[in-house]
Protein backbone atom coordinates (compact mmCIF):
# COMPACT_ATOMS: atom_id res chain seq x y z
CA UNK A 1 0.00 0.00 0.00
CA UNK A 2 1.26 3.35 -1.00
CA UNK A 3 0.56 6.73 0.91
CA UNK A 4 -1.28 9.21 -1.43
CA UNK A 5 -1.85 12.27 -0.23
CA UNK A 6 -5.70 12.99 0.03
CA UNK A 7 -5.37 16.11 -1.55
CA UNK A 8 -3.60 14.48 -4.39
CA UNK A 9 -5.99 11.41 -4.54
CA UNK A 10 -8.58 13.73 -4.88
CA UNK A 11 -7.37 16.10 -7.86
CA UNK A 12 -6.63 12.73 -9.71
CA UNK A 13 -9.94 11.48 -9.42
CA UNK A 14 -11.36 15.00 -10.33
CA UNK A 15 -8.98 14.75 -13.35
CA UNK A 16 -10.52 10.87 -14.19
CA UNK A 17 -14.10 12.37 -13.47
CA UNK A 18 -13.32 15.21 -16.04
CA UNK A 19 -11.70 12.74 -18.93
CA UNK A 20 -15.11 10.51 -17.91
CA UNK A 21 -17.48 13.26 -18.70
CA UNK A 22 -15.57 14.66 -22.22
CA UNK A 23 -15.53 10.96 -23.36
CA UNK A 24 -18.72 10.43 -23.39
CA UNK A 25 -19.59 13.74 -24.56
CA UNK A 26 -17.68 13.30 -27.64
CA UNK A 27 -19.06 9.39 -28.19
CA UNK A 28 -21.83 11.46 -29.30
CA UNK A 29 -20.27 12.00 -32.51
CA UNK A 30 -18.99 9.13 -34.81
CA UNK A 31 -16.41 11.74 -36.16
CA UNK A 32 -15.01 12.13 -32.08
CA UNK A 33 -16.06 8.63 -30.68
CA UNK A 34 -12.27 7.19 -31.30
CA UNK A 35 -10.99 10.09 -29.14
CA UNK A 36 -13.99 9.77 -26.99
CA UNK A 37 -12.99 6.37 -26.30
CA UNK A 38 -9.35 7.18 -25.68
CA UNK A 39 -10.60 10.08 -23.08
CA UNK A 40 -12.52 7.85 -21.03
CA UNK A 41 -9.90 4.66 -21.26
CA UNK A 42 -7.03 6.98 -19.68
CA UNK A 43 -9.99 7.98 -17.38
CA UNK A 44 -10.39 4.25 -16.35
CA UNK A 45 -6.51 3.73 -15.95
CA UNK A 46 -6.21 6.67 -13.60
CA UNK A 47 -8.60 5.90 -11.45
CA UNK A 48 -7.49 2.01 -11.31
CA UNK A 49 -3.86 3.07 -10.73
CA UNK A 50 -5.20 6.11 -7.54
CA UNK A 51 -7.48 3.39 -6.11
CA UNK A 52 -4.75 0.02 -6.50
CA UNK A 53 -1.91 2.12 -4.90
CA UNK A 54 -4.32 3.38 -2.14
CA UNK A 55 -5.66 0.07 -1.33
CA UNK A 56 -3.10 -2.35 -2.07
CA UNK A 57 0.00 -3.28 -0.40
CA UNK A 58 0.30 -7.06 -1.64
CA UNK A 59 -0.52 -9.50 -4.91
CA UNK A 60 0.18 -7.00 -7.60
CA UNK A 61 1.10 -9.88 -9.34
CA UNK A 62 -2.58 -10.81 -9.66
CA UNK A 63 -3.71 -7.59 -10.87
CA UNK A 64 -1.16 -7.22 -13.32
CA UNK A 65 -2.12 -10.86 -14.52
CA UNK A 66 -5.76 -9.64 -14.38
CA UNK A 67 -4.73 -6.45 -17.11
CA UNK A 68 -2.90 -8.75 -19.06
CA UNK A 69 -5.82 -11.08 -19.45
CA UNK A 70 -8.20 -7.88 -20.00
CA UNK A 71 -6.55 -6.56 -22.59
CA UNK A 72 -6.04 -9.69 -24.58
CA UNK A 73 -9.65 -10.23 -24.87
CA UNK A 74 -10.73 -6.48 -25.47
CA UNK A 75 -7.73 -7.01 -28.56
CA UNK A 76 -9.35 -9.97 -29.78
CA UNK A 77 -13.17 -9.05 -29.51
CA UNK A 78 -12.22 -5.54 -31.29
CA UNK A 79 -10.55 -7.55 -33.89
CA UNK A 80 -13.00 -10.43 -34.68
CA UNK A 81 -17.06 -9.65 -33.29
CA UNK A 82 -18.22 -8.57 -36.15
CA UNK A 83 -20.79 -5.51 -36.50
CA UNK A 84 -23.50 -8.36 -36.91
CA UNK A 85 -22.81 -9.22 -33.17
CA UNK A 86 -22.27 -6.30 -31.79
CA UNK A 87 -25.18 -5.77 -29.69
CA UNK A 88 -25.02 -9.18 -28.60
CA UNK A 89 -20.98 -8.37 -27.35
CA UNK A 90 -22.78 -5.26 -25.49
CA UNK A 91 -25.32 -7.45 -23.77
CA UNK A 92 -22.60 -9.55 -22.10
CA UNK A 93 -21.01 -5.95 -21.17
CA UNK A 94 -23.90 -4.81 -19.13
CA UNK A 95 -24.34 -8.40 -17.35
CA UNK A 96 -20.66 -8.39 -16.39
CA UNK A 97 -20.67 -5.02 -15.62
CA UNK A 98 -23.77 -5.25 -13.37
CA UNK A 99 -22.42 -8.61 -11.91
CA UNK A 100 -19.20 -6.91 -11.12
CA UNK A 101 -21.13 -3.72 -9.01
CA UNK A 102 -23.05 -6.61 -7.07
CA UNK A 103 -19.94 -8.66 -5.97
CA UNK A 104 -17.89 -5.65 -4.84
CA UNK A 105 -21.05 -4.41 -2.87
CA UNK A 106 -21.61 -8.11 -1.38
CA UNK A 107 -18.19 -8.63 -0.64
CA UNK A 108 -17.82 -5.25 1.24
CA UNK A 109 -20.79 -5.77 3.35
CA UNK A 110 -19.96 -9.60 4.16
CA UNK A 111 -16.03 -8.98 4.72
CA UNK A 112 -15.92 -5.33 6.28
CA UNK A 113 -17.98 -3.89 9.28
CA UNK A 114 -21.20 -6.24 8.52
CA UNK A 115 -23.81 -5.36 10.76
CA UNK A 116 -21.71 -2.37 12.36
CA UNK A 117 -22.09 -0.43 8.83
CA UNK A 118 -24.05 2.50 8.44
CA UNK A 119 -27.50 2.28 7.46
CA UNK A 120 -26.79 4.30 4.21
CA UNK A 121 -24.07 1.55 3.20
CA UNK A 122 -26.48 -1.32 3.78
CA UNK A 123 -28.87 0.23 1.73
CA UNK A 124 -26.34 0.79 -1.17
CA UNK A 125 -25.35 -2.62 -0.89
CA UNK A 126 -28.82 -4.05 -1.18
CA UNK A 127 -29.07 -1.59 -4.22
CA UNK A 128 -26.05 -2.39 -5.91
CA UNK A 129 -26.67 -6.06 -5.48
CA UNK A 130 -30.44 -5.92 -6.62
CA UNK A 131 -29.92 -3.75 -9.99
CA UNK A 132 -26.56 -6.03 -10.62
CA UNK A 133 -28.19 -9.04 -10.25
CA UNK A 134 -30.99 -8.00 -12.94
CA UNK A 135 -28.74 -6.58 -14.89
CA UNK A 136 -26.66 -9.88 -14.90
CA UNK A 137 -29.13 -12.24 -15.57
CA UNK A 138 -31.54 -9.99 -17.71
CA UNK A 139 -28.30 -8.89 -20.36
CA UNK A 140 -27.76 -12.71 -20.61
CA UNK A 141 -31.32 -13.43 -21.94
CA UNK A 142 -30.89 -10.54 -24.31
CA UNK A 143 -27.99 -11.95 -25.69
CA UNK A 144 -29.68 -15.04 -26.23
CA UNK A 145 -32.35 -13.43 -28.11
CA UNK A 146 -30.50 -11.28 -30.20
CA UNK A 147 -27.83 -14.58 -30.74
CA UNK A 148 -31.16 -16.46 -31.32
CA UNK A 149 -30.18 -19.43 -28.99
CA UNK A 150 -33.49 -18.38 -27.43
CA UNK A 151 -36.63 -17.72 -29.56
CA UNK A 152 -37.38 -13.92 -30.44
CA UNK A 153 -41.11 -14.32 -29.85
CA UNK A 154 -42.34 -13.52 -27.03
CA UNK A 155 -42.20 -15.84 -23.89
CA UNK A 156 -45.34 -14.80 -22.21
CA UNK A 157 -45.48 -16.96 -18.83
CA UNK A 158 -48.96 -17.66 -17.42
CA UNK A 159 -49.46 -15.20 -14.24
CA UNK A 160 -45.96 -13.22 -14.91
CA UNK A 161 -46.99 -9.76 -13.79
CA UNK A 162 -48.13 -11.64 -10.50
CA UNK A 163 -45.25 -13.28 -10.15
CA UNK A 164 -43.36 -10.25 -10.88
CA UNK A 165 -44.95 -8.56 -8.66
CA UNK A 166 -44.49 -10.97 -6.05
CA UNK A 167 -40.87 -11.47 -6.45
CA UNK A 168 -40.75 -7.27 -6.40
CA UNK A 169 -42.16 -6.96 -2.86
CA UNK A 170 -40.10 -9.52 -1.38
CA UNK A 171 -37.17 -8.32 -2.70
CA UNK A 172 -38.11 -4.47 -1.07
CA UNK A 173 -39.00 -6.63 2.14
CA UNK A 174 -36.13 -8.70 2.88
CA UNK A 175 -33.66 -5.10 1.43
CA UNK A 176 -35.92 -3.63 4.76
CA UNK A 177 -35.17 -6.18 6.69
CA UNK A 178 -31.36 -6.23 6.04
CA UNK A 179 -31.39 -2.54 6.78
CA UNK A 180 -32.87 -2.49 10.28
CA UNK A 181 -30.22 -3.57 12.77
CA UNK A 182 -32.20 -5.74 15.02
CA UNK A 183 -33.04 -7.61 12.02
CA UNK A 184 -30.04 -8.15 10.17
CA UNK A 185 -28.94 -10.87 8.67
CA UNK A 186 -26.33 -11.67 6.21
CA UNK A 187 -28.43 -14.48 4.78
CA UNK A 188 -31.30 -11.63 3.86
CA UNK A 189 -28.48 -10.48 1.31
CA UNK A 190 -27.99 -14.25 -0.24
CA UNK A 191 -32.12 -14.06 -1.22
CA UNK A 192 -32.27 -10.62 -1.81
CA UNK A 193 -29.38 -11.16 -5.01
CA UNK A 194 -30.65 -14.71 -5.72
CA UNK A 195 -34.57 -13.38 -6.04
CA UNK A 196 -33.19 -10.48 -8.27
CA UNK A 197 -31.59 -13.19 -10.75
CA UNK A 198 -34.82 -14.60 -11.32
CA UNK A 199 -36.36 -11.04 -11.81
CA UNK A 200 -34.01 -10.30 -14.42
CA UNK A 201 -34.95 -13.23 -16.66
CA UNK A 202 -38.52 -12.95 -16.03
CA UNK A 203 -38.40 -9.41 -16.80
CA UNK A 204 -36.83 -9.53 -20.06
CA UNK A 205 -38.11 -13.00 -21.42
CA UNK A 206 -41.54 -12.01 -22.17
CA UNK A 207 -40.10 -9.14 -24.69
CA UNK A 208 -39.60 -9.76 -28.13
CA UNK A 209 -36.96 -9.44 -31.03
CA UNK A 210 -38.35 -6.06 -31.77
CA UNK A 211 -37.78 -4.58 -28.57
CA UNK A 212 -34.26 -5.57 -27.93
CA UNK A 213 -32.93 -2.04 -28.70
CA UNK A 214 -34.31 -0.60 -26.20
CA UNK A 215 -33.85 -3.76 -24.09
CA UNK A 216 -29.76 -2.97 -24.30
CA UNK A 217 -30.24 0.84 -23.84
CA UNK A 218 -32.05 0.14 -20.72
CA UNK A 219 -29.58 -2.94 -19.57
CA UNK A 220 -26.76 -0.21 -20.40
CA UNK A 221 -28.18 2.24 -17.76
CA UNK A 222 -29.33 -0.34 -15.20
CA UNK A 223 -25.30 -1.21 -14.83
CA UNK A 224 -23.98 2.04 -14.82
CA UNK A 225 -26.53 2.46 -12.05
CA UNK A 226 -25.38 -0.38 -10.05
CA UNK A 227 -21.83 0.75 -10.42
CA UNK A 228 -22.91 4.00 -8.98
CA UNK A 229 -24.30 2.02 -6.11
CA UNK A 230 -21.39 0.24 -5.22
CA UNK A 231 -19.35 3.65 -5.65
CA UNK A 232 -21.41 4.44 -2.19
CA UNK A 233 -20.51 1.57 -0.78
CA UNK A 234 -17.54 2.19 -0.85
CA UNK A 235 -17.35 5.89 -0.97
CA UNK A 236 -15.48 6.01 -4.45
CA UNK A 237 -16.47 9.83 -5.84
CA UNK A 238 -15.03 8.33 -9.79
CA UNK A 239 -17.35 5.29 -9.63
CA UNK A 240 -20.17 7.24 -8.31
CA UNK A 241 -19.42 10.21 -10.94
CA UNK A 242 -18.88 7.46 -13.82
CA UNK A 243 -21.81 5.21 -12.83
CA UNK A 244 -24.14 7.69 -12.51
CA UNK A 245 -23.06 9.23 -16.11
CA UNK A 246 -23.49 5.65 -17.30
CA UNK A 247 -26.61 5.30 -15.86
CA UNK A 248 -28.09 9.23 -17.11
CA UNK A 249 -27.02 8.09 -21.01
CA UNK A 250 -28.62 4.85 -20.71
CA UNK A 251 -31.59 6.27 -19.61
CA UNK A 252 -31.69 9.33 -22.08
CA UNK A 253 -30.94 6.63 -24.78
CA UNK A 254 -33.94 4.90 -23.86
CA UNK A 255 -35.96 7.29 -23.83
CA UNK A 256 -35.09 8.46 -27.60
CA UNK A 257 -35.64 4.75 -28.63
CA UNK A 258 -39.36 4.39 -26.86
CA UNK A 259 -39.92 7.71 -28.72
CA UNK A 260 -38.81 6.69 -32.12
CA UNK A 261 -41.16 3.25 -31.67
CA UNK A 262 -43.85 5.30 -30.40
CA UNK A 263 -44.35 3.52 -27.52
CA UNK A 264 -43.87 3.99 -23.42
CA UNK A 265 -41.19 2.17 -21.51
CA UNK A 266 -43.67 0.20 -19.52
CA UNK A 267 -45.51 -1.06 -22.59
CA UNK A 268 -41.74 -2.18 -23.25
CA UNK A 269 -41.01 -3.98 -20.12
CA UNK A 270 -44.78 -5.83 -20.02
CA UNK A 271 -43.42 -7.49 -22.85
CA UNK A 272 -45.30 -8.76 -26.03
CA UNK A 273 -44.62 -7.44 -29.10
CA UNK A 274 -42.06 -8.78 -31.83
CA UNK A 275 -42.28 -12.32 -33.40
CA UNK A 276 -39.73 -14.23 -35.06
CA UNK A 277 -38.20 -12.84 -38.19
CA UNK A 278 -39.49 -14.10 -41.40
CA UNK A 279 -42.84 -14.89 -39.71
CA UNK A 280 -46.17 -13.61 -40.95
CA UNK A 281 -48.23 -11.86 -38.12
CA UNK A 282 -51.26 -13.44 -39.67
CA UNK A 283 -49.53 -16.91 -39.88
CA UNK A 284 -50.38 -16.56 -44.33
CA UNK A 285 -48.09 -16.74 -46.87
CA UNK A 286 -47.66 -13.66 -48.62
CA UNK A 287 -48.82 -14.30 -52.66
CA UNK A 288 -49.35 -10.39 -53.80
CA UNK A 289 -47.04 -9.98 -56.95
CA UNK A 290 -43.81 -7.64 -56.65
CA UNK A 291 -42.04 -6.09 -59.26
CA UNK A 292 -38.05 -7.43 -59.24
CA UNK A 293 -35.29 -5.76 -61.43
CA UNK A 294 -31.70 -7.20 -61.87
CA UNK A 295 -28.64 -5.35 -60.47
CA UNK A 296 -27.82 -3.79 -64.22
CA UNK A 297 -31.36 -2.17 -64.23
CA UNK A 298 -31.02 -1.21 -61.03
CA UNK A 299 -27.48 0.52 -61.58
CA UNK A 300 -29.25 2.04 -64.76
CA UNK A 301 -31.40 3.52 -62.51
CA UNK A 302 -29.45 5.33 -60.27
CA UNK A 303 -27.02 6.48 -62.80
CA UNK A 304 -29.50 9.00 -64.47
CA UNK A 305 -31.36 9.88 -61.05
CA UNK A 306 -30.28 13.54 -59.86
CA UNK A 307 -30.41 12.19 -56.10
CA UNK A 308 -30.29 9.18 -54.11
CA UNK A 309 -31.54 8.30 -50.36
CA UNK A 310 -29.71 4.86 -49.27
CA UNK A 311 -31.65 3.25 -45.98
CA UNK A 312 -29.57 0.84 -44.63
CA UNK A 313 -30.90 -1.60 -42.11
CA UNK A 314 -30.25 -4.89 -40.28
CA UNK A 315 -29.83 -6.71 -43.46
CA UNK A 316 -26.53 -4.67 -44.54
CA UNK A 317 -25.18 -5.18 -41.43
CA UNK A 318 -25.91 -9.24 -41.81
CA UNK A 319 -24.23 -8.81 -45.36
CA UNK A 320 -21.62 -7.03 -44.18
CA UNK A 321 -21.91 -4.50 -47.38
CA UNK A 322 -21.14 -1.42 -45.71
CA UNK A 323 -17.83 -0.79 -48.48
CA UNK A 324 -19.47 -1.92 -50.75
CA UNK A 325 -22.38 0.67 -50.48
CA UNK A 326 -20.04 3.40 -49.66
CA UNK A 327 -17.95 2.45 -53.39
CA UNK A 328 -21.21 2.91 -54.96
CA UNK A 329 -21.94 5.67 -53.27
CA UNK A 330 -18.51 7.39 -54.76
CA UNK A 331 -19.14 6.61 -58.17
CA UNK A 332 -22.54 7.80 -58.47
CA UNK A 333 -21.37 11.38 -56.52
CA UNK A 334 -18.37 11.06 -59.11
CA UNK A 335 -21.42 11.49 -61.43
CA UNK A 336 -22.18 14.37 -59.48
CA UNK A 337 -25.79 12.32 -58.02
CA UNK A 338 -26.28 13.79 -54.37
CA UNK A 339 -26.22 11.41 -51.88
CA UNK A 340 -27.84 10.76 -48.57
CA UNK A 341 -27.75 8.23 -45.88
CA UNK A 342 -31.81 7.98 -43.61
CA UNK A 343 -30.74 6.69 -40.61
CA UNK A 344 -34.13 5.50 -38.20
CA UNK A 345 -33.26 5.18 -34.54
CA UNK A 346 -34.16 1.88 -34.29
CA UNK A 347 -32.52 0.84 -37.67
CA UNK A 348 -30.57 -2.47 -36.76
CA UNK A 349 -30.12 -3.91 -33.06
CA UNK A 350 -28.77 -1.69 -31.28
CA UNK A 351 -29.01 2.63 -30.42
CA UNK A 352 -26.62 3.98 -33.45
CA UNK A 353 -25.79 0.24 -34.97
CA UNK A 354 -26.33 1.88 -38.97
CA UNK A 355 -23.55 4.97 -37.97
CA UNK A 356 -21.16 2.83 -36.72
CA UNK A 357 -21.61 0.13 -39.46
CA UNK A 358 -21.34 3.36 -42.00
CA UNK A 359 -18.83 4.69 -39.90
CA UNK A 360 -16.53 1.76 -40.35
CA UNK A 361 -16.64 2.08 -44.19
CA UNK A 362 -15.71 5.68 -43.83
CA UNK A 363 -19.10 7.36 -44.87
CA UNK A 364 -19.01 10.61 -44.52
CA UNK A 365 -20.34 11.49 -41.07
CA UNK A 366 -22.54 14.90 -43.09
CA UNK A 367 -24.10 12.37 -45.19
CA UNK A 368 -25.88 10.67 -42.40
CA UNK A 369 -29.04 12.75 -41.75
CA UNK A 370 -31.72 11.26 -38.71
CA UNK A 371 -35.56 10.64 -38.89
CA UNK A 372 -36.76 13.98 -38.64
CA UNK A 373 -33.72 15.83 -40.62
CA UNK A 374 -34.42 13.83 -43.91
CA UNK A 375 -38.04 12.80 -44.09
CA UNK A 376 -39.11 15.44 -45.80
CA UNK A 377 -36.38 15.20 -48.32
CA UNK A 378 -38.23 11.83 -49.70
CA UNK A 379 -39.93 13.86 -51.39
CA UNK A 380 -37.96 15.57 -53.52
CA UNK A 381 -36.14 12.37 -54.04
CA UNK A 382 -35.52 10.49 -57.69
CA UNK A 383 -34.25 6.78 -55.75
CA UNK A 384 -34.85 6.23 -52.29
CA UNK A 385 -32.79 2.62 -51.83
CA UNK A 386 -33.56 0.48 -49.19
CA UNK A 387 -30.59 -2.07 -47.91
CA UNK A 388 -32.08 -4.61 -45.68
CA UNK A 389 -34.71 -2.47 -43.43
CA UNK A 390 -38.14 -2.96 -42.98
CA UNK A 391 -40.25 -2.47 -40.06
CA UNK A 392 -38.84 1.57 -40.28
CA UNK A 393 -39.74 1.82 -43.83
CA UNK A 394 -43.68 0.19 -43.16
CA UNK A 395 -46.12 2.37 -44.23
CA UNK A 396 -49.03 0.87 -42.40
CA UNK A 397 -47.47 2.02 -39.19
CA UNK A 398 -49.26 5.55 -40.56
CA UNK A 399 -52.55 4.09 -40.94
CA UNK A 400 -53.26 -0.11 -40.10
CA UNK A 401 -54.60 0.47 -36.20
CA UNK A 402 -54.52 -3.35 -36.33
CA UNK A 403 -50.35 -3.27 -36.65
CA UNK A 404 -48.15 -3.70 -33.84
CA UNK A 405 -46.11 -0.46 -35.03
CA UNK A 406 -48.94 1.24 -36.02
CA UNK A 407 -47.99 5.05 -34.90
CA UNK A 408 -44.14 4.47 -34.77
CA UNK A 409 -42.77 7.08 -36.54
CA UNK A 410 -40.88 5.67 -39.80
CA UNK A 411 -38.73 6.69 -42.93
CA UNK A 412 -40.90 8.26 -45.79
CA UNK A 413 -39.13 5.81 -48.28
CA UNK A 414 -42.74 5.35 -50.24
CA UNK A 415 -42.92 9.23 -50.85
CA UNK A 416 -40.17 8.96 -53.09
CA UNK A 417 -40.72 9.07 -56.63
CA UNK A 418 -38.49 5.42 -57.47
CA UNK A 419 -37.85 2.86 -54.38
CA UNK A 420 -35.67 0.23 -55.25
CA UNK A 421 -35.36 -2.61 -51.92
CA UNK A 422 -32.36 -4.91 -51.73
CA UNK A 423 -33.67 -7.86 -50.05
CA UNK A 424 -33.17 -11.86 -50.25
CA UNK A 425 -37.00 -12.63 -49.69
CA UNK A 426 -40.24 -11.37 -48.86
CA UNK A 427 -39.58 -11.98 -45.20
CA UNK A 428 -41.29 -10.34 -42.88
CA UNK A 429 -39.17 -8.03 -40.36
CA UNK A 430 -39.27 -8.82 -36.40
CA UNK A 431 -42.78 -7.31 -36.07
CA UNK A 432 -43.99 -10.31 -38.11
CA UNK A 433 -45.72 -8.00 -40.39
CA UNK A 434 -45.47 -7.53 -44.21
CA UNK A 435 -44.16 -4.16 -45.63
CA UNK A 436 -46.59 -2.74 -47.46
CA UNK A 437 -43.79 -0.64 -49.40
CA UNK A 438 -43.00 -3.63 -51.20
CA UNK A 439 -46.09 -3.92 -52.90
CA UNK A 440 -46.32 -0.37 -54.55
CA UNK A 441 -46.05 0.48 -58.20
CA UNK A 442 -43.03 2.71 -58.02
CA UNK A 443 -41.26 0.09 -55.99
CA UNK A 444 -38.18 -2.62 -57.54
CA UNK A 445 -37.15 -5.84 -55.41
CA UNK A 446 -33.63 -6.72 -55.96
CA UNK A 447 -33.69 -10.02 -54.70
CA UNK A 448 -30.57 -11.43 -53.39
CA UNK A 449 -27.47 -11.01 -50.89
CA UNK A 450 -26.88 -7.57 -50.75
CA UNK A 451 -23.16 -7.65 -50.95
CA UNK A 452 -23.80 -9.60 -54.12
CA UNK A 453 -26.24 -7.04 -55.59
CA UNK A 454 -24.27 -3.78 -54.11
CA UNK A 455 -21.27 -5.14 -56.17
CA UNK A 456 -23.31 -6.02 -58.85
CA UNK A 457 -24.47 -2.54 -59.43
CA UNK A 458 -20.86 -0.96 -58.83
CA UNK A 459 -19.61 -2.86 -61.77
CA UNK A 460 -22.29 -2.23 -63.83
CA UNK A 461 -22.34 1.70 -62.64
CA UNK A 462 -18.68 1.93 -63.88
CA UNK A 463 -19.30 0.60 -67.79
CA UNK A 464 -22.34 3.09 -67.83
CA UNK A 465 -20.92 6.26 -69.35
Amino acid sequence: MIDISSNIENILYLLSAALFILGIKRLASPATARNGNRLSSIAMLIAIVVTVLKYTDTNFEWIILGLIIGSIIGVTLSRYVQMTAMPQLVAVFNAFGGAASAIVAMYELIYGAGPNSAIFTIASVAFASIIGSVTLTGSFIAFGKLQELITTRPLLLPLRNVLNIILFVSILVLSVLLCIPETYDVNYLYIIAGLSLIFGILIVIPIGGADMPVVVALLNSYSGIAGAGAGFVLGNPVLIISGSLVGASGLILTRIMTKAMNRSLLNVMLGGFGVEEGSSASGEEETRPVTSLSSEDAAMILSYAESVIFVPGYGLAVAQAQHQINELSNLLKEKGISIKYAIHPVAGRMPGHMNVLLAEANVPYDELKDLDEINSEFERTDVAVVVGANDVTNPNARTDTSSPIYGMPILNVDKAKSVIVLKRSMASGFSGVQNELFFLDKTNMLFGDAKDSIEGMVKEVREID
